[in-house]
């Protein structure tokens, strides 16, 4: 009943999209894997997998490391020298020599990323909605906004960059078998509500300086999509993060009897 919520938010947001033919094949290619690979593990042990795990992340970790220095060293000298409604309207982000490699990559990285979810089904583990509703919305919408070059992509693209970066180091040290802290996963996940935060009072800057009559180039329908979808992700994220924390102290105090 929860999650039915958001499901129709994503089919809503898949039938209005124009340019949703190759970023839907691509979507429900990823549902008809999920679904199939779980039915084929179903039979079969588990893949352990953990040489082939630590090469992913780390090769997320580093695109990503790389995508946060290119974009947010261009987008803090936009913000430095121009000010925050430039940084957030100016769209030669999308075409500037260094920054328009690194927008396009992000786009494109969206549909490489989808093999998170192999390992997972691979690994029999459990897979939350969070996870494959995520990574569907996340790929729509990028393959969907880069075409209008909408007001807000660059800090949209810098702050996912930022927080994969921390997110697939993590994975990678994890998978490498290095024990870290739960307290770190736990401070990953409130970067990510707040990176859902960041991004609504983005879009919320976009329409305020459209609404004054100001170039911000986007369209209401974008900013109207972008808003369900980081708000579906803060109550998402903000209902895992407790479920984790209250995981966590149910633990605690067994270990401690």
């Amino acid at each position: 009943m929860f999650h039915g919520c958001f499901l129709w938010i994503l089919l809503i947001f898949c039938h209005l999209i124009p340019y949703r033919k190759k970023s839907f094949l691509f979507s429900a290619l990823y549902a008809a894997c999920i679904l199939g690979g779980r039915h084929v593990m179903k039979q079969r042990e588990k893949f352990e997998l953990r040489k082939p795990l630590v090469l992913w992340s780390l090769t997320l970790a580093a695109f990503s490391i790389f995508g946060a220095i290119r974009t947010g060293g261009y987008m803090m000298n936009i913000l430095m020298t121009k000010g925050l409604k430039q940084s957030v309207c100016d769209q030669s982000f999308y075409n500037g020599p260094v920054s328009k490699f690194w927008a396009y990559a992000f786009v494109l990285s969206k549909a490489p990323e989808l093999g998170d979810t192999l390992f997972i089904v691979l690994r029999k583990q459990k897979l939350i909605f969070l996870h494959w509703y995520h990574h569907i919305t996340v790929l729509l919408y990028s393959w969907y906004s880069y075409k209008d070059m909408v007001a807000g992509g660059g800090w949209f693209m810098t702050m996912n960059y930022l927080v994969h970066a921390v997110m697939y180091s993590y994975y990678a040290l994890r998978a490498s078998g290095f024990k870290i802290s739960r307290k770190f996963a736990m401070f990953i996940t409130l970067t990510q509500i707040t990176q859902m935060v960041m991004g609504c009072v983005v879009n919320y800057l976009v329409y305020s300086w459209m609404q004054q009559g100001q170039e911000c180039p986007s369209h209401v329908q974008n900013i109207v999509w972008s808003s369900l979808m980081y708000l579906s992700y803060f109550v998402l994220f903000c209902q895992f993060f407790f479920e984790k924390k209250k995981e966590n102290k149910t633990k605690r105090e067994k270990l401690s009897r």
